[in-house]
């Protein structure tokens, strides 16, 4: 997602088969959420750049608002409107509201740097480093086995998405959905930390 989509105005047709995935998502099938969010990623995407005229602040809502759909897919109601229709309404709030606070999220791997003592180090900031490595291991242990075995790859042993695509024989679509869900959660399980603890 460089560059937003120029075929906004055409989304798919398959309202039926969205609203399938919708359903399934709501039952907490995580396989369906990452095809909806394959299939229709790139209408949101475009949405949020049109509004917010940054593709990296345009990929933030985009994971927002599946993180949404994975938290409220129950309230859906394929009576009132389209899945495009509703994803559209979660898209506009979402961008709308981060241009009015003119949020900025920093980046997960602050959170996710895995700092070793040396010698220089005062028992303290040991202690310190422990604990870190301690939330970061135990954030980790909450993701699925998927969505943690990509984040681990790509982090700890300097794997790309496609060389992790071709270590798991999974697409690289599907690689990269594990990898956004992952480190969204994972930030929503550490910024506590980082705003009062060790983080």
């Amino acid at each position: 997602m460089q560059k937003p989509p120029q075929d906004l105005a055409n989304p798919p047709a398959e309202d039926h088969n969205m609203a399938m995935l919708i359903s399934q998502v709501a039952k907490g099938n995580e396989s369906s959420l990452s095809e909806l969010y394959d299939t229709t990623s790139r209408y949101v995407y475009g949405l949020a750049f049109r509004i917010l005229a940054d593709v990296a602040e345009a990929e933030e809502v985009t994971i927002e608002v599946f993180m949404q759909v994975w938290n409220k897919a129950a309230e859906y109601n394929p009576e009132r409107s389209t899945p495009l229709s509703w994803l559209f309404m979660l898209t506009r709030s979402r961008a709308i509201d981060r241009l009015r606070s003119g949020a900025k999220r920093s980046k997960l791997e602050d959170s996710l740097e895995m700092d070793i003592p040396t010698s220089d180090t005062n028992p303290e900031e040991a202690t310190l480093v422990v604990e870190r490595r301690e939330l970061v291991r135990n954030a980790l242990s909450k993701l699925t086995p998927q969505q943690r075995k990509a984040i681990e790859l790509a982090y700890f042993y300097g794997l790309s998405q496609s060389e992790i695509a071709v270590r798991l024989r999974q697409p690289i679509g599907t690689v990269k959905s594990w990898m956004r869900f992952g480190m969204i959660k994972l930030r929503e399980i550490l910024s506590p930390f980082k705003e009062g603890g060790p983080l």
